[in-house]
């Protein structure tokens, strides 16, 4: 993998799947890799490579929400975009609260996960280029309530907004108020910025 280009990594363990979505991507000459399991894209994937994640929800071993949540621990924030059936779509539901940035039922038109590939690689390309400096994080970071801070801090970490609320014995809607507050204060525009702020605030 380069650190430089752009790609687009499938994952899915239908091999026909993969095939079909990487001769889509080679016809818009768009570079892209395929797994054909989490475990295998883990095994490969460095952080630093630019590009956006296709990622089936459902697949034997470690499923896609999974792996989510693995990129989410490893400050990963590189955009991903679920495939899902049509049960799926609660499960989709959440993995966006946790910072996916799209889902695609089955079954999509080419053109439509096109348009979805191009916005997330555009988004990919604004988030390594609009990093803040340290100080400024530290800046921002010190407008925050201390409840905030705790939000923040388990929103990070991949937790869904009920899941933060029982951690906090609060109400979810409260959790949604203070989710917000931080992310206007920190002038995040996504869950993925807001990770790379707090890694950077961690490393000071």
């Amino acid at each position: 993998m380069t650190e430089n280009t752009p790609t687009v990594f499938l994952v899915d363990d239908d091999e026909a799947v993969r095939d079909s979505l990487g001769l889509l991507m080679k016809s818009v000459s768009l570079n892209s890799q395929s797994f054909a399991s989490a475990d295998e894209f883990l095994g490969q994937y460095e952080p630093e490579c630019p590009g956006c994640l296709i990622l089936d929800i459902r697949m034997p071993g470690m499923n896609g929400m999974e792996l989510q949540q693995k990129l989410i621990e490893m400050r990963a924030i590189l955009p991903i975009i679920f495939i899902t059936g049509h049960g799926d779509i609660p499960m989709a539901v959440e993995a966006m609260q946790r910072g996916a940035i799209d889902f695609i039922p089955k079954p999509f038109r080419d053109h439509e996960l096109l348009d979805r590939v191009n916005k997330a690689l555009e988004q990919d390309q604004e988030n390594r280029s609009s990093l803040l400096k340290q100080e400024e994080v530290e800046k921002r970071i010190d407008t925050l309530t201390p409840r905030e801070k705790q939000v923040m801090k388990l929103v990070v970490l991949g937790k869904a907004n009920k899941v933060i609320a029982g951690d906090l014995d609060v109400s979810q809607r409260t959790v949604e108020i203070h989710r917000s507050r931080v992310m206007e204060k920190m002038k995040a525009r996504s869950l993925a910025q807001l990770v790379r702020m707090s890694m950077q605030f961690e490393q000071r």
